[in-house]
């Protein structure tokens, strides 16, 4: 009960965040910062290129936001790849309740393996809880994770300190290149 409460509450503070940045010029570095991303994940891991050449879709987003004391929240945006091409935008809104303190930032992939998981995510309907394992991208960590049939998510720590451990909850807005 208290989780769904804080999730509601950290969704309405992220109401206001956009999906897409304002600017055309914005948009344009947003898409390159994900390529960029992509391709140090991939430097990281090469296995990581077979995983979303198999899959058809995924979302990167190069730069995520935590923080927490108790409870905990994070925003990022990102670009949707459909078929290895971009179009569109995605935030990400995450709130997070358990043993946590301090603050992080990350890169993270997201793999989308089915049509259906694609969809859910375009319609405003896709979650991802406890129950989706978070792979950390070393080398080699893309061919020994085990994956969820539907989704996997990789992350690239970039700075910070937290202790983590806490129950997660994730939701994932869409917003089309051409809207």
């Amino acid at each position: 009960m208290l989780f769904t409460r804080t999730i509601a509450v950290l969704a309405l503070l992220f109401a206001g965040c956009a999906i897409a940045p304002r600017s055309p010029a914005e948009r344009q570095s947003l898409r390159q910062s994900a390529d960029a991303t992509l391709a140090e994940m991939i430097a990281h891991d090469p296995a990581i290129e077979a995983v979303i050449r198999q899959a058809p879709a995924y979302a990167v987003f190069p730069s995520v936001g935590k923080g927490g004391i108790l409870i905990g929240g994070a925003y990022g945006r990102g670009i949707l790849y459909e078929a290895g091409r971009p179009t569109g935008f995605v935030s990400l809104q995450q709130a997070s309740i358990g043993a946590q303190l301090g603050g992080e930032s990350f890169a993270e992939l997201l793999v989308l393996r089915s049509a259906r998981e694609i969809q859910r995510l375009k319609a405003g309907h896709f979650t991802a809880g406890a129950n989706v394992g978070v792979d950390v991208i070393s080398a080699g960590a893309a061919t020994h994770a085990s994956f969820d049939p539907n989704t996997s998510v990789f992350v690239m720590p970039r700075g910070g300190l937290m202790v983590d451990v806490s129950i997660t909850g994730q939701a994932l807005n869409y917003q089309s290149f051409s809207a």
